[in-house]
């Protein structure tokens, strides 16, 4: 079941309700009984694609290898 916040424009209380699709959203505050509401939407979600955190490589190394994944022995193959 979809949840929405919102808020009433007269006294700033903000709720959430749950709705079903086709259910009526709600018609007054249940704290002043105003009907001057507000949807809220809530920010997007941004991800980079392709990116990696920073850090360090699986041998531990700061700087990125030539050529990974490092040898079994644990070093890195550096050109």
């Amino acid at each position: 079941m979809p949840t929405y916040d919102y808020r009433c424009q007269k006294c700033g209380h903000v709720w959430e309700a749950r709705l079903n699709q086709g259910d009526t959203p709600p018609q007054s505050c249940p704290r002043c009984g105003s009907k001057e509401l507000q949807r809220l939407f809530p920010a997007p979600h941004v991800a980079k694609s392709g990116s990696r955190p920073g850090g360090r490589t699986c041998c531990g190394r700061e700087e990125r290898c030539t050529t990974p994944p490092c040898t079994t022995g644990g070093g890195c193959r550096k050109s």
